[in-house]
């Protein structure tokens, strides 16, 4: 690795690059932090890299159950969190010398969109626009719609479907992300690496129900009957029950983290569909309030990157 230099650091690495950093430690995995900051996981396994070719030593250590700051890491990670720090409160100076945007405004969204994505999102948006007053209600996607193109609610953050009604909402796209199929550990599945719904077709399916809808249009095309053996709202729910051996399941991949990893089994699902098409939905010819607008605005400030999101 090369030796560390001063100059090198700042003219290479971005604010971007640091917070990947951050969110690998957090997350224990640089996939599952590709994943929350919304690129290619080879992209984010570069950023890394060069990250360590800077410092002139490793930083993050590898293992089979994720990754861990070394020594080095976590000198690097106190002064990281040091700048994100200064930056909120040069944020909150800012703020404090001008109006800015001011208001309210509305977003309607599902669990397994606002865990993973969105409550980081408003934590942002939160410090960089404290004047804003914001409202949020968790509901399922074909509420989400409903309120939006009701005008109940300004912005409306939903996973795509077949079977969703857009009618009275203007759509664009947001993020991708995948859906993956969770065993439990000892299931003769769980030594693959990645099936298909046929394969799953004939276990006990534990399914969210927002995804009751794909999960019927999939058995459909086998020509198969599908029906869930358990009423279940939530991923986490569903991954508790396949960790208790009720079942199999299939999930956003953005709702597992390290701990759950290491409780199932998690395998690539080999479906057109898996991939999880997120998008911003605001009501058909009205205007969008400035704080709306600046939310839109950060969501859709995506890194400049020739890989792509992370969508498979």
């Amino acid at each position: 690795m090369a030796t560390f230099n001063r100059m090198h650091l700042i003219r290479q690495v971005d604010l971007f690059t640091l917070q990947l950093f951050l969110s690998a430690i957090e997350e224990r995995q640089i996939g599952l932090a590709a994943i929350r900051e919304n690129i290619a996981a080879s992209t984010a396994t570069k950023r890394i890299q060069v990250l360590e070719d800077i410092a002139g030593v490793e930083l993050l250590e590898r293992t089979p159950r994720g990754v861990a700051p070394t020594a080095a890491g976590a000198v690097l990670e106190r002064h990281v969190r040091d700048i994100f720090g200064s930056i909120d409160e040069m944020r909150s100076e800012v703020a404090a010398l001008t109006e800015g945007v001011q208001g309210e405004f509305s977003i309607a969204s599902a669990r397994t969109i606002i865990v993973p994505f969105l409550g980081r999102e408003l934590r942002v948006y939160s410090k960089e626009f404290p004047l804003v007053d914001i409202a949020v209600t968790e509901t399922e996607n074909s509420d989400i719609i409903s309120l939006v193109s009701r005008g109940e609610a300004d912005l409306g953050v939903f996973a795509a479907a077949y079977d969703l009604d857009l009618s009275g909402v203007d759509v664009v796209p947001y993020r991708e992300d995948r859906l993956v199929a969770v065993v439990p550990q000892a299931h003769s599945l769980s030594g693959e690496s990645q099936v298909t719904f046929a394969d799953l077709a004939t276990e006990r399916i534990l399914a969210p129900r927002a995804l009751m809808g794909a999960l019927h249009a999939a058995a459909r095309r086998l020509g198969k009957d599908f029906a869930s053996h358990h009423n279940v709202r939530s991923a986490e729910v569903a991954i508790s029950l396949v960790d208790s051996g009720l079942g199999v399941s299939v999930v956003p991949e953005c709702m597992l983290d390290f701990e759950v990893m290491s409780r199932v089994a998690v395998l690539e699902l080999d479906e057109p569909w898996a991939v999880r098409r997120i998008h911003l939905a605001t009501p058909t010819g009205r205007a969008q309030s400035p704080a709306t607008q600046a939310f839109i605005a950060q969501l859709l400030a995506r890194p400049d990157e020739e890989d792509g999101p992370t969508a498979g």
